[in-house]
């Protein structure tokens, strides 16, 4: 339903104007696909059910882009004052004071987001609604950054990790990031702080790299990578993000961060960018994960394994 220059779209109990649904925020150049606002706000409608559950209770850190890609980038912490009050929020200690996030808990609110023209979400590893609160991450994730546009790479170095994950009795799920490279996401049972996650998942690299030495780097600076895939840990820490699951990417064409099954991770057809505004829904239904984040594990034993590992 159409008033003016907007489009009602019907969430539920609750109604969400999209404003301007033809304004252009993705230019079709290059082959790229052209995608407007009313083509942003469709997407995220279809993709709710299989998106939300990857959303609710964690704080956001917004990506919005108000004129598209061609304009300024706003990366959004504070939720503004004339955001609707049935959206939920969680107020966050950071240094010095509180900031106050939004949360994603229903298709209204991903509509919403639309409207304000966030192309990707950006959640917490930790949830506000669940015991331990924001300090005790539910997720650990590994983040394969290639040099350049070396997928191949990124697949073996997700195979290299995913044998020593199993090792240490923890099984992964990976994810397109929609950009590069790969996540690969470790569902936690929430009992450890951030700092003892962050710490796990610096050794867990450190021995990762030192058993594939020629693929695998931890140099923080990339003139010391050497042409090696960087295994980036930072993002488990206190208030960092990882790029949630279904998120549209500020790219050309409008790519899409995509949950894969691992035989997805083997197929040289598939890479960073395979999925699309366009498509992506059809990836969501076939349930690539299928449940694998159901059960948070303890790092507990995994730890004992890992330091011997690590020597």
């Amino acid at each position: 339903m159409s008033h003016g220059d907007a489009r009602a779209v019907r969430a539920g109990r609750r109604t969400v104007e999209i404003q301007r649904p033809g304004k252009v925020l993705f230019p079709g150049r290059g082959g790229a696909g052209e995608y407007t606002k009313g083509d942003l706000a469709d997407y995220y409608r279809a993709v709710a059910p299989y998106m939300l559950p990857h959303l609710r209770g964690r704080p956001l850190m917004l990506e919005r882009h108000p004129d598209g890609l061609d304009g300024q980038r706003f990366m959004q912490k504070n939720t503004p004052d004339h955001y609707p009050p049935w959206i939920t929020r969680a107020t966050v200690a950071k240094e010095g004071g509180t900031v106050t996030h939004v949360v994603c808990d229903d298709t209204a609110t991903l509509l919403y987001l639309a409207d304000q023209a966030c192309l990707t979400l950006h959640r917490w590893l930790s949830r506000v609604d669940r015991a331990g609160g924001p300090d005790r991450p539910d997720r650990l994730v590994l983040d394969l950054d290639p040099p350049g546009d070396d997928f191949p790479a990124v697949r073996e170095a997700a195979v290299r990790l995913r044998e020593l994950l199993d090792e240490l009795g923890l099984p992964a799920v990976p994810m397109t990031t929609g950009s590069r490279g790969l996540h690969l996401v470790v569902a936690l049972d929430g009992r450890h702080d951030f700092d003892e996650v962050r710490a796990f998942a610096h050794d867990l690299a450190e021995v990762a790299a030192a058993r594939h030495p020629d693929l695998l780097t931890t140099a923080a600076r990339r003139q010391e990578r050497g042409g090696r895939l960087y295994l980036d840990v930072q993002r488990n820490a206190y208030a960092q993000t990882a790029v949630a699951p279904y998120s549209v990417r500020a790219r050309p064409g409008a790519p899409v961060a995509v949950p894969l099954t691992w035989e997805q991770v083997d197929d040289p057809g598939v890479d960073a960018r395979h999925w699309t505004l366009a498509d992506a829904v059809d990836q969501a239904r076939t349930d690539p994960w299928a449940g694998a984040l159901s059960r948070g594990r303890s790092l507990k034993r995994p730890r004992s394994r890992l330091a011997a590992l690590h020597g």
